[in-house]
C-alpha cells in the first residue's frame, strides 16, 4: 500500500518520539563486553602525544566519531539538525541525515535538509535514501538531487529489511537493488556507503555490497537500538515478538567484516550501541576505522543542548586516549593491530 508523505512524515516524528521515550534497546548486547584490552604495565605512550584524528575519505576529522543518520522530514528535524551540525564541526567530524526520500516528492520538507549545506565545506555531511527506493529507482537524478540539496561528501544507502517487514504499510521489496546500487556507484561521482539501521551487515552481504562498489560498511549490529521494536511499540503490538532481538551482534559483523579487506579496499564502520569509550576502542581494534552512534546523541543533544554533546564526545575520546595509554597504541593505526583477549581466555 502506497503512503502518503503526511503519513510517511507522522511515522518518522513518531520513531523520534518513542526512541526518546522508551525503551526500545536490544535485549541482548553488541557483544562487546566479551573482550578485554591487554594491559601493558611497561607502556612508554606520551599521553599527550596520542593521535586520534584520521580521514574520511580523503578528509581529516579529528575524531574517529560519525553522528550517524535519524533525522529528517518532520516538523522538529530542522532544528535537531542544525544543532547536531554545529556540535560536528566544532568537533570536525562528519554527520549524516535521515532519510531525505520525502523531499524527492514534496519541497515542503526540503529546510529539514538545507540547513545543512552550508556546513558542508567544513565537515563531510553525508546524504541518505532507503534501499527500498534505491531498488525501484528508474532514473539516477533523484539522487543527484538529494546529493545536491547538502553539497554531499558520500551518499549513504540504509539497508533495514527488518524494519519494513516488520512495520504496518512497510516496503520490503528489495528485488533490483545491488543492480541499482551498481548504476548509482558508476554515475554518483561521491562514494556511496551501506548502512543497515540495527540488524548488522553479515560478511557475505557486505561482499555482495562491496562488489557492486560500494565504498563504505557501516554495520550498525544488533545491541543499539532495535527498530522492529521501534515498529512494535509504534503499532502497539506484542512486544515479546521474537523479531525484537533479530539481528547479528556489533561486535561480531566489524570482527567477520574486516576480514573482507584481504579482497576489498573500504571503510568499516562500527555502530550499534556504541555508547562508551571501551566499545569505540575494542570496535578499532577488531578493525573499525571509525565508529557512529545515533540515539545516544540525540538524548544527549535533548538534555544538555550543543555544548553538552561536544563535552560528551570530547570526554569519551580522552577515555578512550588513555584506554591507548594503557595498551601501547600512540596511534589509531597501532590501535587497529591490538589483539584483543577473549574474555574466557582470562580464567
Amino acid at each position: 500500500m502506497t503512503q502518503t508523505k503526511q503519513e510517511i512524515s507522522k511515522r518518522k516524528q513518531d520513531h523520534l518520539e518513542i526512541c526518546l521515550s522508551e525503551d526500545v534497546d536490544y535485549r541482548k548486547t553488541n557483544g562487546f563486553e566479551r573482550y578485554d584490552f591487554p594491559h601493558f604495565a611497561t607502556t612508554e605512550v606520551v599521553y599527550n602525544e596520542i593521535d586520534i584524528s584520521t580521514t574520511f575519505f580523503k578528509r581529516k576529522i579529528d575524531y574517529p566519531f560519525l553522528i550517524s543518520s535519524m533525522t529528517g522530514g518532520t516538523g522538529k528535524a530542522k532544528d535537531i539538525n542544525y544543532r547536531l551540525a554545529l556540535a560536528a564541526k566544532e568537533l570536525n567530524i562528519p554527520i549524516g541525515v535521515g532519510s531525505q526520500r520525502l523531499t524527492l516528492e514534496d519541497d515542503k520538507f526540503k529546510d529539514s535538509f538545507d540547513v545543512l549545506k552550508k556546513f558542508s565545506d567544513s565537515i563531510p555531511v553525508l546524504s541518505n535514501i532507503g534501499a527500498a527506493q534505491v531498488a525501484k529507482l528508474k532514473k539516477l537524478d533523484s539522487i543527484k538531487k538529494i546529493t545536491d540539496q547538502i553539497n554531499a561528501s558520500a551518499l549513504i544507502i540504509h539497508l533495514n529489511p527488518l524494519q519494513e517487514i516488520i512495520q504496518k504499510n512497510g516496503e520490503p521489496d528489495f528485488s533490483g537493488l545491488i543492480k541499482n546500487i551498481k548504476r548509482i556507484v558508476k554515475k554518483i561521482g561521491i562514494p556511496v556507503i551501506a548502512k543497515e539501521v540495527g540488524a548488522g551487515i553479515s560478511a557475505k552481504a557486505a561482499e555482495y555490497l562491496l562488489e557492486a562498489g560500494v565504498k563504505g560498511i557501516d554495520v550498525a549490529g544488533a545491541g543499539g537500538t532495535s527498530w522492529s521494536a521501534v515498529e512494535l511499540l509504534r503499532n502497539k503490538r506484542s512486544n515479546d515478538s521474537i523479531f525484537w532481538n533479530w539481528g547479528l551482534p556489533t561486535s561480531y559483523c566489524i570482527r567477520t567484516v574486516n576480514e573482507l579487506r584481504k579482497k576489498y579496499n573500504f571503510v568499516l564502520i562500527s555502530s550499534g550501541g556504541i555508547n562508551s569509550a571501551d566499545e569505540i576502542a575494542k570496535s578499532v581494534a577488531l578493525g573499525a576505522d571509525l565508529t557512529a552512534s545515533a540515539k545516544k546523541v540525540l538524548i544527549i543533544l535533548n538534555e544538555g543542548g550543543v555544548e553538552g554533546l561536544i563535552e560528551y564526545v570530547k570526554a569519551m575520546f580522552e577515555d578512550v586516549k588513555k584506554i591507548m595509554y594503557l595498551t601501547g597504541c600512540e596511534s589509531l593505526k597501532k590501535l587497529k593491530k591490538l589483539i584483543l583477549i577473549r574474555k574466557e581466555e582470562l580464567f
